[in-house]
């Protein structure tokens, strides 16, 4: 019985040597696994560093150029305002003409028949101051002819 116990001790022996053998190549592996994770964080590390230096550059630029659009903005709000002046300007000038138009058309359609008669005496006061000219003409005429004969 002492045999079977001894041997039992020894199976004990052998299976825990086997263990911490399998424990240490596994602790190996992992210290292995670990330390290229460290790598690969630390190299994550720099990238993750250089892509914040280049937001930061990029956000600095972004902000310089919102303001260099802000001013812009600005110098034409002030030309945009000068453009409605000018535009209620014409809008009034327009106006204005409409209204002095109407009533110079109101004036003419009032005053119609005193203009047709005007223009009625004129016509007639031209042809008798043509008619005139010309009969004065005609007798200018016989007495350079009556002169000459």
């Amino acid at each position: 019985m002492k045999i079977i116990l001894y041997a039992s001790i020894a199976l004990i022996a052998v299976s825990f040597f086997i263990l911490v053998i399998y424990i240490a190549r596994t602790l190996t592996v992992l210290q292995e696994t670990i330390r290229r994770l460290t790598a690969t964080i630390d190299h994550l590390d720099k990238e993750v560093q250089g892509i914040t230096t280049e937001t930061t550059q990029l956000l600095k630029k972004t902000n310089a150029l919102a303001d260099d659009v802000q001013k812009k903005v600005e110098g034409l709000d002030s030309l945009v305002h000068a453009v409605s002046d000018v535009s209620a300007t014409v809008q009034s000038f327009n106006r204005s003409l409409r209204q002095f138009s109407s009533a110079v058309t109101t004036k003419v359609e009032t005053h119609r028949e005193k203009m047709v008669k005007v223009m009625q005496w004129g016509n007639a006061f031209i042809e008798i101051w043509e008619k005139w000219r010309e009969r004065k003409q005609k007798k200018t005429k016989e007495v350079v002819l009556d002169g000459k004969e």
